[in-house]
């Protein structure tokens, strides 16, 4: 009974954060995207030189990012807020997060072009996920979000999508074109749709051994 009391009470950014039914159109949600798309759209026209002018639309963006970020525009945020970066990392074009539930990205975390990490779910059934209507006649939809969690030195390849609820270990990669489900094991090479680990990655795979690229 208390817990049902404590969700009544909740704000919907706090239902949205603790991955319970939230309504999206929430007023204060609302403004928050808005904010994020509006930062995410000026750094996207930003020329790649303009290096202070896009420092400073990230700072506003993503207040919580470590030193050293690199984002390659362009770039899509639903909040920005909620999403954790650490230090050194780098993404090519068109990194997609979309974080309604926390997203936490280690240290040195490189993304490749065309990498999505989408926290939303939404109801199975058709009848809980279509559109509804408010009182006032507006329109609004019932989703909950889980979080996304990257660890150390991880590579996540090209064409990636991370689903919301998954966890990835330290010095993992996730190659091209995966569909990450569940949780990857740190110090992996994991691929595929949905992603699963092929093997351990070891010192027989250090660059230092393959002579045709030196």
């Amino acid at each position: 009974m208390s817990e049902i009391f404590n969700i009544i009470s909740m704000t919907e950014q706090e239902k949205m954060l603790a991955s319970k039914i939230y309504d999206s159109s929430d007023e204060e949600l609302v403004k928050m995207r808005t904010k994020a798309h509006r930062l995410s759209h000026d750094y996207n026209h930003c020329y790649d030189d303009e290096t202070e002018k896009r420092n400073a639309i990230l700072k506003q963006l993503l207040p919580h990012a470590g030193k050293d970020l690199y984002l390659q525009s362009p770039i899509q945020f639903d909040y920005g807020v909620f999403t954790r970066f650490g230090d050194r990392c780098y993404a090519n074009f068109n990194l997609v997060i979309l974080d309604c539930a926390k997203v936490t990205i280690g240290n040195d975390v490189f993304f490749g072009p065309n990498c999505t990490l989408a926290t939303p779910m939404h109801p199975f059934l058709s009848s809980e996920r279509n559109m509804k209507t408010h009182e006032d006649g507006s329109l609004y939809n019932l989703e909950y979000a889980k979080p996304i969690k990257i660890g150390n030195g991880c590579w996540i390849a090209s064409n990636v999508t991370i689903c919301g609820g998954v966890t990835i270990g330290d010095d993992t990669i996730i190659g091209a074109g995966s569909v990450v489900t569940r949780d990857i094991p740190s110090g992996v090479l994991a691929v595929g749709n949905p992603c699963k680990v092929i093997r351990k990655l070891t010192e027989q795979d250090s660059i230092y051994l393959k002579q045709e690229l030196f």
